[in-house]
Parts: C-alpha cells; sequence; structure tokens
C-alpha cells in the first residue's frame, strides 16, 4: 500500500501541475522559474547527497555501462524498425525517440530516491549519468537527420559539459572517491533540499503537459507508449538478469528505463523540425500510463 500511495501522490501533483497550467498560476515565466529550482538546485543537491560517500568503483561496473547501452540501443533500433514506414518524416522521428528517451531526471532520480534507500539512489545516479550521455546526442541526431535541421553539435557538446545534473554526478563521485569529508550540516541541509526534488519535478511536468485531440494518431501512439514503458523496462529486466550486477543496479536500472518519455523530446522536436503536437501527446500519455507500469515495476523489483 506504500507504493500505490507514493504513486498516486505523484499522480495527483502531476494533474496539480496540469491544473495550475490550465487556471494560469503557473504561466510561461513561473513554470521556467520552477524548472530552474528543479534543474539547478533540487537534483544537483539529490544526486549529491547519493553519491559523495560511494567511490566510482563501487558504483560504475562494467557490466551496468554494457547493459544500458544495450538496452537503449536495441530499443532505438526497434523503434526504428517499428516506425520506418510512417509517411510523415516529422512523426517518424518523433515517435523513434520518444520510444527510448527516458525522463530519468524529473522523474526517475526522485522517484526511486522516494521509494527505495541509499544504494539504490546512488545506482540510479549513476543511470542518470550514463544514460543521458547517450539518449540526448543521440536523441539531437535522429530528430535533425530525419527532419534536415541544422544543429550545432558544439553547442549541444557545451550544454552536455555544463549539465548541473551531470556536473554534480561527477563531484559528488569524485568527493566519494577521495574520500572527502563533508560537514553534516552541510548534507543535512542538502538532503532537505533533495527531497524537494520529486514535488518540484512532477509540478514542472504537470505544467509542461499538453494533448491535442483531434491530432491524435491512436496506432502511432499506442506504439510509443508499448515501446517506452512495456517493452523497455521488460527488455532491461530480461539484460539485467543476464549481467552480473549487484541487485541495487538491477533495480536502479529497470525502475529508471521504465519511466516514461521525457518532456525535453517535446522541446527538441519543436527546435528540430519534429512533430510538436505528436510530442506534446506522447509524453501526455506515457506519464499518465505509466502511474500503472510503474507501480508494477516497483512491487516486483521491492
Amino acid at each position: 500500500m506504500d507504493v500505490v500511495g507514493r504513486l498516486l501522490a505523484l499522480l495527483v501533483v502531476l494533474l496539480l501541475g496540469s491544473g495550475f497550467r490550465s487556471s494560469g498560476i503557473l504561466n510561461g515565466s513561473r513554470t521556467q522559474r520552477l524548472n530552474a529550482v528543479a534543474y539547478y538546485v533540487a537534483l544537483p543537491a539529490l544526486i549529491f547527497v547519493s553519491t559523495f560517500e560511494q567511490s566510482i568503483g563501487a558504483l560504475l561496473s562494467p557490466a551496468l555501462l554494457v547493459g544500458l547501452l544495450v538496452v537503449l540501443f536495441a530499443t532505438a533500433c526497434l523503434a526504428w524498425l517499428v516506425h520506418r514506414n510512417r509517411d510523415s518524416r516529422a512523426r517518424r522521428s518523433v515517435a523513434i525517440v520518444q520510444s527510448y528517451h527516458s525522463n530519468l531526471g524529473y522523474l526517475g532520480l526522485p522517484l526511486v530516491a522516494a521509494t527505495f534507500g541509499p544504494s539504490v539512489t546512488a545506482m540510479a545516479s549513476v543511470v542518470l549519468g550514463i544514460t543521458t550521455l547517450t539518449q540526448l546526442p543521440m536523441t539531437i541526431l535522429v530528430l535533425s537527420t530525419l527532419n534536415g535541421t541544422d544543429v550545432s553539435i558544439g553547442r549541444e557538446l557545451r550544454g552536455l559539459v555544463t549539465n548541473p545534473v551531470l556536473a554534480t554526478l561527477v563531484v559528488g563521485l569524485t568527493v566519494g572517491s577521495i574520500g572527502l569529508a563533508i560537514p553534516s550540516p552541510l548534507t543535512t541541509g542538502l538532503e532537505a533540499v533533495g527531497s524537494l526534488a520529486l514535488p518540484v519535478a512532477l509540478l514542472c511536468v504537470g505544467a509542461s503537459l499538453e494533448v491535442d485531440l483531434p491530432s491524435v494518431d491512436v496506432g502511432a501512439t499506442v506504439t510509443v507508449v508499448g515501446l517506452k514503458i512495456g517493452w523497455m523496462p521488460a527488455f532491461a529486466w530480461l539484460v539485467f538478469s543476464v549481467l552480473p550486477v549487484e541487485p541495487a543496479a538491477f533495480t536502479a536500472a529497470v525502475v529508471m528505463l521504465g519511466t516514461p518519455t521525457a518532456v525535453s523530446t517535446y522541446v527538441f522536436a519543436s527546435e528540430l523540425g519534429g512533430d510538436s503536437e505528436f510530442a506534446s501527446l506522447n509524453v501526455f500519455i506515457t506519464t499518465l500510463s505509466s502511474v500503472a507500469t510503474l507501480f508494477v515495476l516497483i512491487t516486483l523489483v521491492g
């Protein structure tokens, strides 16, 4: 029942965010400020407190790295095969990227931290780092190539280097590896700030959810949902059951890869010639559907 309560609370906060957007409480500028709090403050604090007592060697194993890459690239290839015959390149490109691009930062890591112990949360932080470094460039490449849009590779690489979430992960693992002592009042404060990551991020996601019913392509959307929150976590379960990873790594990887399509895919689709209305719909449907599928995943791995 504890898992049910957490996921119902997740759904309530999501719907609150959507309601606040509809009522004007969370307009564009306020949502941007809330996003900044989540992206630059709450999520980095959560990542640091989950990793600063862990060494890189204890968290990052070859098996974890290989497993994540296998699941990500296999799902991307399957998505390409499934969607390759769609008439619209703009819709095809979005369907492919939204079938594998997970919402790891705003939903995955905060949910893991609120549900599991410190060891799983630390592993989830590493999963976030590895997968982000892989799925983000791949999404930009797929969208820009299929839609024939120009993109500055240098700018995107600079964005990765200056990403506060990834930078904090590096700092936390470095501190843990060299055994640097952190004053307890500081860690207590960071833990308090990090605990805000889930509600703040969920409000941001909810405020970003939109759906345009006249543009619904049922077949395409059902396929995206099936691949993202059905196939991907199931395949991750299979892959990490075979690989020699610790239980904490298994749990973190399966739950993180079972998260819905990231809101950022809508932003990338809008900027790189994708079908933005289709992208928005898929984010909405996968996010709401994932409340049920994440319950099943968390129950099984828990």
